[in-house]
């Protein structure tokens, strides 16, 4: 297998991050113009937050999220690719977690069933969790 293969879930998972980004913002912006709201009432630390409603927050919360497991599954892949170890079972576990991330964010930014949102989130970090361990092993020649 191309060790390049694994980049494919890592571009993946960049875009998804952008497309959260890029939702969150225009929620937000709706948000603010369609209320109306002043500089000075967003002037203190966390005043949007508290203003917000679920829908203008939970793209926000998802944003937050992008940038916590999914740290440790870019160093995995980066880790994979310089060690050359890059193969059929971890692409496609990288891939598993792509998917169940991308309908994670996809639930937490619009209906946010918390109970579905958990359950995508748990397959979707035991992908990682299963990357990490694997690697580990192997590293330390199990």
């Amino acid at each position: 297998m191309a060790q390049q293969a694994i980049f494919g879930p890592f571009f993946a998972t960049i875009f998804l991050t952008l497309l959260v980004w890029v939702y969150m913002y225009i929620r937000r912006i709706s948000f603010l113009t369609s209320n109306k709201l002043s500089s000075q009432e967003l002037a203190a630390p966390g005043a949007l937050a508290q203003l917000s409603p679920p829908g203008v927050a939970n793209p926000s919360d998802n944003l937050k999220n992008l940038f916590e497991i999914p740290v440790l599954f870019y160093a995995l892949v980066l880790y994979l690719f310089v060690m050359n170890q890059v193969d059929v079972v971890y692409v496609n576990a990288a891939w598993v977690f792509v998917v169940f991330r991308a309908l994670h964010s996809a639930v937490q930014c619009t209906f946010n069933l918390i109970i579905l949102r958990f359950y995508l989130y748990l397959i979707a970090t035991l992908a990682v969790w299963f990357m990490a361990i694997r690697a580990a092993l192997t590293y330390c020649g199990a």
